[in-house]
This record gives C-alpha cells, structure tokens and sequence, in this order.
C-alpha cells in the first residue's frame, strides 16, 4: 500500500528523472558539431556547372577531382598546364581565348581566395576556377604539387595568413 509520504516521493524522483532526461536531450542536442560546408566553391569556368556549386576537391592518383551536388569534372594531371592560387583571376588567363560557359566576374580580394586549373582537352584550352579560404587551402597545395610535379603559383605567401 501506497501512503501518501510515499506518494510524494514517487512524484519527486519521476519529475526529476524526467527533467535530467530531458535537460541531457538538450545539452546532447546543442554539443553536436556543425555540419561542415564544402570549402570548395566552383565560381567560373568550361565546364558545365552553375557558379556558386559548393564542393569538394579530392586528389586521386592521376587527376584532380571536384564534385559538387550539380555537377563535376575531373582533371587529368598530363592535360594540366598552369596552376594558380591567387586574390584574384591572373590578368593574363583573362585574356586568353577561352570559352567560358560561367565566366569569372570577381574583384581582386584581399587575400588568396581562387585556385585556378587550366587545362587541355583535345587542343582545346580549358579552365576551373574555384573559391576556397587559405586555411582549408594549405594541406592541398603540398599534395598537388607532389602528385602532379608540377607547382602551383601562389601569389601571397601563407605567413601572412598565421
């Protein structure tokens, strides 16, 4: 039989129980890390995606890779012929005879914050120019230039970054 001093009790532990169960859900709730947005965005070039994709760059064993939810295009490291990382588009890509299918409309920004890839298919000069922030730049650079032996011309210096 149940008294009534038992009864509070009961009462006392549930609603508690039920306020550490439901404070736990909250605190797990807000610790969760943050979806990770691409760091690559695809913001000019011949291929066919829109500008503004955000994806990501992977470099396989042959060829770089960069795939967004609207497309992707994959480059072979023998087709690549000039690799920059720059504020801005290199003046002298801006000229070249290029079909663009989006072409590069951007201001010089105040740091390096476009990797551009040309490259040749069928004799035929094509371009990728992607937005990426310094930080999630820095741990391609080295691997690029190890798998493709060729370098990548970077127009300031990542001291300034740190």
């Amino acid at each position: 039989m149940v008294t009534p001093r038992h009864y509070g009790k009961r009462i006392s532990i549930t609603s508690s129980l039920l306020a550490l169960i439901f404070l736990a859900g909250f605190a797990y709730g807000k610790k969760k890390p943050p979806i990770d947005q691409p760091p690559f965005e695809y913001v000019a070039g011949t291929e066919d995606i829109q500008a503004g994709c955000d994806g990501k760059l992977e470099v396989l064993k042959d060829s770089l890779s960069f795939t967004c939810p609207k497309g992707s295009v994959t480059l072979p490291f023998s087709a690549i012929t000039l690799m920059q990382y720059r504020p801005n588009l290199n003046p002298k890509v801006a000229r070249m005879k290029i079909d663009w299918k989006v072409r590069p409309d951007f201001s010089k920004a105040k740091e390096n914050a476009y990797f551009t890839v040309l490259y040749n298919e069928k004799d035929v000069i094509r371009a990728v120019v992607l937005k990426v922030d310094p930080p999630a730049m820095r741990p391609y650079l080295a691997e690029i230039e190890l798998k493709t032996g060729k370098s990548v011309q970077v127009w300031r210096s990542y001291e300034d970054y740190d």
